[in-house]
């Protein structure tokens, strides 16, 4: 009998799952942390800088939770706030002058939905992040390595291909939003998982994702050598596909691959 759609988001939340972080350290070398979107301050949430691989120069950017209480207070729980967006969009613009390929790593439950996040702008940041990549002229390739939660997730996933970990999750909302708002009952989350299609072979099928990684067993940071040497193959092989490949036509790739929706 397969993984329910349900047991794959408890999979994807699980607290000792990779993090952004994880994958940037072992994947990549000489990573390079930048801080600031250089107008409110330095959102936690949102890790990223200029990193090698195998010699090339590259931007990295991922949203980051915590493993303790401590570091998910620091870290928002992975929920970014505007100046995360932000941060994230001045790299992106930075990668895109200096020629540097952008990879981003997505892993948040939704962007954070406080007060103060929406009075700096919450949704005004996550548009123009929107806007703004579809016009980047370097490839983008979104990686979703745990939850991919509404237009949270997709401030960072307008990219030429997105991938998505074997059991991650990509949706419109989290399943027990989902269930409060259509059945009034948020007690019905599992069910509500089942409808909303939003695991990587579901998604897949669906043309939304262009790639699934496999998971070999249980991945925690002591078993994942193996999705990260498939994910360092893959992002290898995505940078050589792009090489000869002019502004305009990585441009226009992507618009196109967002138009089929």
């Amino acid at each position: 009998m397969g993984i329910t759609a349900w047991e794959r988001v408890k999979i994807a939340r699980w607290k000792e799952r990779p993090t952004s972080l994880y994958y940037i350290n072992h994947i990549f070398e000489h990573f390079i942390e930048f801080h600031g979107d250089r107008n409110f301050g330095d959102d936690k949430a949102i890790v990223g800088g200029i990193a090698y691989l195998n010699g090339r120069p590259v931007t990295v950017i991922g949203q980051q939770k915590g493993r303790s209480t401590k570091e998910n207070v620091e870290r928002n729980f992975g929920m970014p706030c505007p100046e995360g967006y932000r941060k994230a969009l001045r790299m992106m613009k930075q990668a895109d002058k200096f020629g540097r390929p952008i990879i981003c790593f997505v892993d948040t439950s939704g962007a954070y939905c406080g007060i103060g996040a929406e009075e700096r702008g919450q949704g005004e940041a996550i548009a123009r992040n929107l806007m703004e990549m579809a016009g980047i002229g370097v490839p983008i390739l979104s990686i979703i390595i745990g939850e991919g939660g509404s237009g949270g997730a997709l401030a960072l996933a307008v990219g030429n291909e997105v991938w998505m970990l074997e059991n991650s999750i990509y949706s419109i909302l989290s399943p027990e939003g989902f269930s409060a708002i259509l059945w009034k009952d948020n007690k019905r989350a599992g069910e509500a998982a089942k409808v909303m299609k939003l695991t990587a072979a579901e998604l897949k099928e669906m043309g939304i994702v262009d790639k699934i990684l496999r998971e070999k067993e249980k991945l925690t940071e002591d078993s994942g050598e193996y999705v990260v040497y498939k994910l360092k193959m893959g992002i290898l092989r995505f940078l050589k596909q792009y090489e000869l490949k002019s502004r305009e036509e990585i441009i226009d790739e992507r618009y196109e691959r967002f138009r089929k929706y």
